[in-house]
């Protein structure tokens, strides 16, 4: 039996990187899982690689920006299994392109904003509702080492993810009475929209930096640490940053 077994999921950004392996390892480990994404193409291969193995998965279109998508996952979720355990928040947009703050734009940081922490608050609101009741809820949210360290040219993508740190320090103080646990995790792993960016370009030296001397990959290193922030053993991590980058950031 995994360690989700009889819990339902929701993971949004699932269509690529962390957020598609996110979303098998949880049906592996037992979880039914509500995959969300604006890629419906995607999505319908996601939801095929599930079911082919023996998992349950349902794949619901979502632009995150946009809060009555949000609404909508929430509740085809609740309608379709009967309940909402585990939110894993993996969306986020605004990595695309670098940009110095003397040039970042305000509608480049706003969509950050409304990519990062303003949807993950958006998504924690409307389960929240339901996992109150339950008195039981995993909340994971996406943050980044750049978020502690700073970046040149991630600025506003930088200032997002320190919100959401924010953002899950504060649900983990109001909403740990009603058996909700809310950590964050802070990934350095290669994904697929990684390799589309400028960063790409410093790979070669960024690994160099790194202890264990290479990038993090989402499935074999990323994953397991999810899949245990989402279990019943998380029950007492709460409010807890967690570096998932092989030591190139160290967090006190």
């Amino acid at each position: 039996m995994g360690k989700l077994e009889g819990r339902v999921a929701i993971v949004t950004g699932a269509s690529s990187g962390i957020g598609r392996a996110c979303a098998v390892r949880f049906a592996e480990e037992g979880a039914t899982v509500v995959v969300c994404a604006r890629r419906t193409e995607s999505l319908k291969g996601l939801v095929w690689e599930i079911e082919a193995t023996g998992g349950q998965a349902l794949a619901v279109t979502c632009d995150v920006t946009k809060p009555t998508d949000i609404s909508h996952v929430v509740s085809t979720a609740i309608g379709t299994f009967g309940a909402v355990d585990i939110l894993a928040n993996i969306a986020q947009g605004g990595i695309e392109d670098l940009s110095d703050i003397a040039d970042t734009t305000a509608e480049r940081a706003q969509y950050a904003y409304d990519s990062g922490p303003l949807q993950s608050m958006l998504f924690m609101q409307e389960c929240f509702k339901y996992m109150r009741t339950q008195r039981y809820g995993r909340i994971i949210n996406t943050a980044s080492p750049a978020a502690v360290t700073g970046f040149p040219g991630l600025a506003a993508y930088a200032m997002a993810k320190g919100a959401v740190m924010a953002l899950t320090r504060s649900a983990s103080q109001e909403w740990g009475q009603f058996g909700i646990v809310t950590n964050t995790f802070l990934p350095w792993v290669r994904t697929e929209t990684f390799d589309q960016t400028e960063l790409a370009k410093s790979l070669p030296t960024m690994e160099a930096s790194s202890p264990l001397r290479r990038m993090g990959t989402a499935y074999e290193d990323c994953t397991p640490v999810l899949a245990f922030l989402a279990s019943e053993e998380a029950r007492y991590i709460n409010g807890q940053a967690i570096a998932v980058d092989g030591g190139r950031r160290l967090i006190a």
